[in-house]
């Protein structure tokens, strides 16, 4: 299978099949991002306890990039320390501006389908913003 299929496949599969779109009970903190140039609006909420995110969901509307990016962004952060979900922040946001290496590339697992979307500035916001509205939320979660 060629690599552009696989990361084509990945991203049609969460958007069609997402394992996080819907609420959650009890979470500790949420965030609203909007994307006004296109109209995507979400989401981010997440249960929080003793520094480690147990939880999330994202629930609002975009395109079928937006939607995905936060399906994915949960995959990769929950059941993870808050320390890890700000590390995993910091190597998306090094991905879509090129300058992330191979080793932090392998740790976003499928999030990595994104990675050609810094070629298409018109779309760069849609796959930010549930890790803009991640990197929120981790501010909120210290505090």
């Amino acid at each position: 299978m060629a690599v552009d299929n696989f990361y084509n496949e990945v991203l049609t599969d969460h958007n069609l099949h997402p394992s996080h779109k819907h609420d959650i009970c009890g979470a500790t903190c949420e965030h609203r991002g909007i994307n006004p140039s296109c109209g995507d609006d979400i989401v981010i909420k997440l249960k929080v306890e003793d520094g480690v995110i147990k939880d999330g969901s994202y629930v609002g509307c975009g395109c079928a990039v937006s939607q995905a990016s936060a399906d994915m962004m949960l995959d990769l952060v929950i059941g993870k320390s808050v320390e890890e979900a700000k590390r995993y922040h910091e190597i998306f946001l090094k991905m879509i501006r090129g300058t992330i290496t191979d080793e932090e590339l392998d740790e976003l697992e499928d999030a990595q389908a994104l990675k050609d979307i810094a070629h298409m500035p018109a779309r760069v916001k849609c796959a930010t913003l549930s890790w803009r509205t991640l990197g929120e939320i981790l501010k909120q979660a210290e505090e």
